[in-house]
């Protein structure tokens, strides 16, 4: 059985070409790129979507306004600043430039494909795991 040596350690090709473990791998690249490209601004990920939490954060920082409901004052409504608008854009911004790294081998055609097939895997396991929810956590 061909192996080939990766940072040392030899990976058999049927390790090498399962699908699971490419995605896996693919997963670990982008969660660090993701990582590490918001935190060079003081984002998280999770202030892309947020949770009471982080709405508590963000109005700290001055990003999101809390205001009761007037329809139902058990609910807040949420909205953006304007400070809160240009952070969004450029956390787009830096994410769209994560994502480009990360599929910098594929071509436009592919990267569209690739897109298709794992929305249609996500899709298809929505719900799927005793521990995942509608946010896929």
């Amino acid at each position: 059985m061909p192996c080939r040596k990766t940072k040392g350690a030899a990976v058999p090709a049927r390790l090498r070409e399962l699908p699971s473990r490419l995605l896996g791998q693919a997963s670990t690249h982008t969660q660090r790129l993701v990582a590490d490209a918001l935190g060079r601004t003081d984002a998280r990920k999770w202030h892309y979507a947020a949770m009471v939490a982080v709405i508590n954060e963000l109005a700290e920082r001055e990003l999101v306004e809390r205001a009761p409901d007037p329809e139902d004052r058990r609910r807040n409504v949420i909205t953006l600043t304007p400070l809160g608008r240009r952070r969004l854009h450029r956390l787009e911004q830096i994410l769209d430039t994560a994502q480009d790294e990360l599929l910098a081998p594929l071509s436009a055609a592919e990267r569209e494909q690739l897109t298709r097939l794992l929305s249609r895997i996500v899709e298809h396991h929505a719900y799927g795991g005793p521990a995942m929810g509608p946010d896929g956590q």
